[in-house]
């Protein structure tokens, strides 16, 4: 009977335990080595490529090919966080041979494998339409189309998030993400529990509606216009940013599309977001959205004005702690809603907070409709706005002066004359010279 080394006289007759071990402890070492190239090469571009430049990539993307899946999960991790960086970095990693063998690793039964795997996928195809396309080319697309709606929530933050950098470049990678047959399933993550699942998934529509009229109409059909809206309504703060963002490309195309987004009620859920946000940058980009929205036609223009959003607009325009990009923002959604909008009641408004830059648009408008409108001739008299239209300095010779003066040309004289301030102390002046006849 073997004594007390029964242990190493088996091993000794059995060489496949040492093999194994063997392997086992290899496995580790690889994992071990994966983890300190990721956390070298994570931190700054620098770092990355003396990884690189030490020749990581040839080992790492053997690892891929490693029967372990801890061992590609190690190795994916690794190339992701070079890749991320930059497009030459991303380019090395190409180079190396790492994305046929990623596609591979996205295609295992480990769900770990799975979104490390389309997280590198994303970071290659981040950078440029080149890069995307090689990754496209690779048969990416269709796997990580098949997995949109898996169950596990990290996996479709991925996979979403990979179909967004592959679509945002070009019209025809976006094509081909569509090609995937991938409406009306995105539309389902708009509705997950998890709002970073919402998040990707208004990114992937908002990559692939901003490219053509044609891409934004299907999605339009598809219903995913009254879907984001719905997304947007069940969010708050940046999880609701590309949501916004997707309804002004959608809205910017066309006439037909900005109807679209209209007629699924955007434009209230837009207002709302301005008016809640307490970040500039979304509210920059909900002023954007209801500006692409009101620029096509008068109709356009009314159905953005009746939400009471001009004054906001002006407001946040004015306020000295709005950022500069959201000044601008809000001065351009104003001008292009003012310069199509014959509703006039919203823009009377304008005539007393307005600062010249956008009093001149507001003037214009009326200078157009009062014309050709008997109404609304009388209405603006009522209301004080010819009153307010005399009271108005305006430099001689420019353009507000020339519309105060189509204005003045719709009424008589005489109307003109006691509207105009001064006129009640002229009158006084005429009594007290007024010699009454005597019999």
């Amino acid at each position: 009977m073997p004594g007390p080394d029964s242990c190493r006289w088996w091993r000794s007759r059995r060489p496949d335990l040492r093999t194994s071990r063997h392997c086992r402890m290899q496995c580790v070492y690889k994992k071990a080595a994966a983890f300190v190239l990721r956390a070298v090469g994570k931190h700054s571009p620098q770092l990355a490529q003396a990884t690189v430049d030490c020749g990581a990539l040839d080992s790492l993307v053997i690892c891929l090919e490693d029967f372990d899946p801890g061992v590609k999960e190690a190795a994916a991790w690794a190339l992701a966080y070079i890749a991320r960086h930059n497009a030459e970095l991303s380019q090395a990693v190409v180079d190396a041979g790492a994305v046929p063998l990623l596609v591979l690793c996205i295609q295992e039964p480990e769900i770990a494998l799975k979104k490390i795997a389309a997280l590198a996928l994303g970071d290659i195809s981040k950078h440029s339409s080149e890069l995307a396309q090689t990754v496209v080319d690779s048969g990416a697309i269709a796997h990580l189309a098949q997995m949109i709606l898996n169950p596990d929530e990290k996996l479709k933050q991925q996979v979403l998030s990979a179909l967004s950098h592959i679509a945002k470049h070009t019209v025809d990678l976006a094509e081909m993400v569509v090609e995937a047959e991938i409406f009306p399933v995105v539309l389902t993550c708009l509705k997950d529990k998890d709002e970073y699942v919402k998040k990707n998934a208004c990114t992937l529509i908002r990559e692939i509606a901003k490219h053509t009229p044609e891409l934004s109409q299907l999605i339009v059909n598809a219903g995913g216009v009254a879907a984001v809206i719905d997304c947007i309504e069940s969010c708050k703060g940046n999880i609701r940013l590309p949501g916004i963002m997707m309804l002004g490309y959608v809205a910017a195309h066309s006439e037909n599309l900005a109807m679209a987004v209209i007629i699924s009620k955007g434009v209230p859920q837009l207002s709302a977001c301005l008016s809640e946000e307490p970040e500039d940058h979304i509210k920059a980009a909900a002023a954007w959205a209801l500006g692409q929205v009101g620029r096509h036609t008068p109709e356009h223009a009314r159905a953005v004005a009746l939400t009471d959003v001009l004054p906001v607009l002006l407001a946040l325009y004015l306020s000295t702690e709005s950022s500069e990009d959201l000044q601008v923002k809000c001065k351009k959604a104003i001008k292009n809603i003012i310069q199509k909008c014959t509703y006039l009641p919203a823009l009377e408004p304008f005539l007393y907070d307005a600062p010249p830059n956008i009093l001149k648009y507001v003037a214009g408008q009326f200078s157009k409709v009062l014309p050709h409108d008997s109404k609304a001739r009388r209405l603006f008299v009522m209301s004080g706005g010819l009153k307010k239209i005399q009271e108005i300095k305006a430099e001689p010779g420019s353009l507000l002066q020339e519309y105060i003066n189509n204005i003045n040309n719709c009424y008589p004289e005489e109307i003109v004359r006691y509207y105009s301030p001064g006129y009640s102390d002229t009158l006084l002046q005429r009594v007290d010279s007024y010699q009454p006849l005597t019999n």
